[in-house]
């Protein structure tokens, strides 16, 4: 009875299928390649790969009706926002080219809040700070992020945590343990489905900011009244000159750049989209190699605490496609096709 129901339905599928060749070549739903057309059907848990051999010469042309592949399993529709196969995975990847970069400073600190160098110190967020990270969120929500990367300063990693809050896909961010075998074995996650429902936090110091040496503490404006408002100037938003016994922004850039070279950027090769919660020095320094930035123009670049700025990754380029000055309506960023069917289908799912 089963053979003969899919014999059947062949035999259905083939007489249909000469019928409306016309209509199906007038409206394009044949997938054609060096002559060969193609047809997938889809009936009550039957799927028939057809293909339509054309062989064509000057004067006749034939054309012969190929089932190359019937199978009783069940069809199913992948969903790109659920869990894809894989292979799925790898392959829309392939085909679509593309990948999200997502840079945010963090947001206010305490130390902010009180106009001191902070540099390398390790202060939390002020209630403000917590606000514009979530704002943050709320501007990023649409678009995709599969691993992020911060620096080890805690008003980093906490607005990456507070800024995920507010994605649709709700994933847990995880900090990642790598500083030893134990430590690996401790974190260690020993379900694959939990595995799904979280997003890898990747630490590292190269993304912290620059060190302020001797006027790390110090109050800015008393800072700049004791060694003159010209010298402060110089330490602050010089390229190449360091505060006493600190960095400046060009030895900042050494060690963040160089880190987003070799760690970061084979991300975006492999397909993922990645956000890094970070300072304003390390950030400008990576906004100085992606923008292309001469030493002149990046001492010019301001960044704003809690403004994420957008970058797609294509053919080998990134190109800059969310400004700091932009609304904080979260549709503003969806510039391309792949965002744009991202946060439809999250939509779809999230409603």
């Amino acid at each position: 009875m089963e053979m003969l129901t899919k014999e059947l339905f062949l035999g259905m599928a083939a007489t249909a299928l000469h019928q409306a060749i016309g209509t199906l070549y007038s409206h394009g739903c044949f997938h054609q390649d060096h002559g060969t057309a193609s047809l997938r059907l889809v009936s009550n848990g039957f799927r028939v790969d057809i293909r339509l051999l054309r062989s064509e010469s000057y004067q006749s042309r034939k054309r012969n009706l190929v089932v190359s592949q019937a199978s009783t399993s069940p069809t199913s529709v992948s969903n790109p926002v659920s869990s894809p196969s894989k292979n799925a995975t790898t392959e829309s990847r392939k085909k679509s080219n593309e990948a999200a970069l997502i840079l945010i400073r963090h947001g206010e600190s305490l130390w902010n809040e009180k106009n001191l160098f902070t540099g390398c110190v390790d202060v939390p967020l002020t209630q403000k700070g917590v606000e514009e990270a979530i704002e943050a969120g709320k501007r990023i929500s649409y678009i995709p992020v599969d691993m992020i990367y911060t620096s080890t300063l805690i008003r980093a990693q906490m607005t990456a945590m507070l800024a995920m809050t507010q994605h649709r896909r709700k994933k847990v961010p995880i900090v990642m343990h790598d500083e030893s075998e134990q430590a690996k074995s401790w974190s260690r996650i020993h379900s694959e489905e939990t595995k799904k429902q979280c997003i890898p936090v990747v630490t590292a110091w190269q993304l912290n900011e620059r060190l302020y040496g001797e006027l790390q503490g110090l109050n800015k404006q008393e800072t700049a009244d004791r060694y003159g408002k010209e010298k402060v100037h110089e330490w602050r938003r010089s390229y190449d000159i360091p505060p006493p016994n600190g960095e400046s922004l060009e030895m900042c850039a050494e060690r963040a750049v160089a880190y987003f070279k070799e760690h970061i950027e084979p991300q975006f090769v492999a397909g993922k989209n990645v956000m890094i919660a970070a300072h304003g020095n390390s950030l400008r320094s990576i906004i100085m190699y992606l923008d292309k930035l001469t030493s002149q123009e990046v001492i010019s670049l301001e960044l704003s605490t809690g403004i994420p700025m957008l970058y797609i990754f294509k053919e080998g380029k990134f190109v800059r496609r969310g400004s700091p000055a932009g609304p904080s309506e979260a549709g503003f960023y969806a510039y391309t096709k792949t965002l744009a069917l991202y946060r439809q289908k999250l939509d779809e799912k999230y409603q």
